[in-house]
């Protein structure tokens, strides 16, 4: 059988980019997808964009939650794919075929869990950072790696291993939950050295100096509780992103 990819959508407010989203998803090629759309409760046009959409929608939610791991929990309970991925409200995937390559991927690599490279765009779809990410090295956690959640896919069975989002973190939940998937003894990782998604700018960990300190807080805090680092893993998890600008900027120089 043909893998199943059960990919989920957090909304909340979203009228300015979820038909994008939704349409990335309803273009791709493959067509064993399971989609689950999680909605918080919007009171702008999401819902009204999201039910237009309903005959390529599996699972359909809309009602308050506690913020986007909350949402994004609530869909992983609903999901019956063998393999589940994200595609945020914000974001799309880079072409039509990025989920009929996982799934090839998840079959010939026999792995548990996937992840590729991500590129931040604005709303005007300018390119502004690029993720280019690595072959998976344990070693390289307590050095601040760490790969892109936007491009993250991992085989359901795992979270009955690892549990949910931890909502407890209200920003790097996303971190926490990755960590705890990769330290696991056994887990097979495949880096597939690819774009997956364009992500735009300005979610919830960068939208103020607020939001930045808070979520260097609940880094630390993850980073000792998973037993990777502490100062030093902080420090150059935040300083390795400083190349991702720079790579973008000589490849628009060439």
């Amino acid at each position: 059988m043909p893998v199943k990819i059960s990919i989920i959508t957090a909304v909340y407010n979203s009228e300015k980019t979820l038909e994008e989203a939704l349409n990335s998803i309803a273009l791709q090629t493959y067509t064993n997808i399971e989609h689950i759309v999680i909605d918080g409760g919007s009171t702008d046009s999401s819902k009204d964009i999201t039910e237009r959409h309903l005959d390529k929608i599996a699972v359909y939610i809309s009602e308050p939650d506690k913020g986007i791991y909350d949402a994004l929990n609530k869909g992983i309970s609903k999901a019956t794919g063998d393999v589940i991925g994200i595609l945020h409200a914000d974001d799309t995937f880079d072409n039509n075929e990025v989920l009929a390559d996982v799934a090839n991927a998840f079959e010939k690599e026999q792995c548990d869990v996937l992840y590729g490279n991500l590129l931040y765009v604005s709303f005007e779809g300018k390119i502004i950072r690029d993720w280019k990410s690595l072959p998976f090295d344990r070693k390289m956690l307590s050095r601040g790696w760490m790969p892109p959640h936007p491009t993250f896919f991992v085989k359901r069975e795992i979270f009955a291993r690892i549990g949910n989002y931890n909502l407890q973190y209200r920003i790097a939940s996303d971190y926490d939950l990755m960590l705890r998937t990769l330290l696991l003894p056994g887990i097979r990782i495949y880096y597939y050295p690819q774009i997956i998604t364009r992500m735009k700018v300005g979610g919830a960990s960068n939208r103020s100096l607020k939001n930045i300190i808070r979520k260097s807080t609940e880094d630390y805090h993850i980073m000792k509780r998973n037993k990777v680092g502490g100062c030093f893993t902080l420090f150059m998890k935040n300083f390795s992103k400083v190349g991702q600008f720079f790579l973008r900027k000589s490849k628009e120089i060439e």
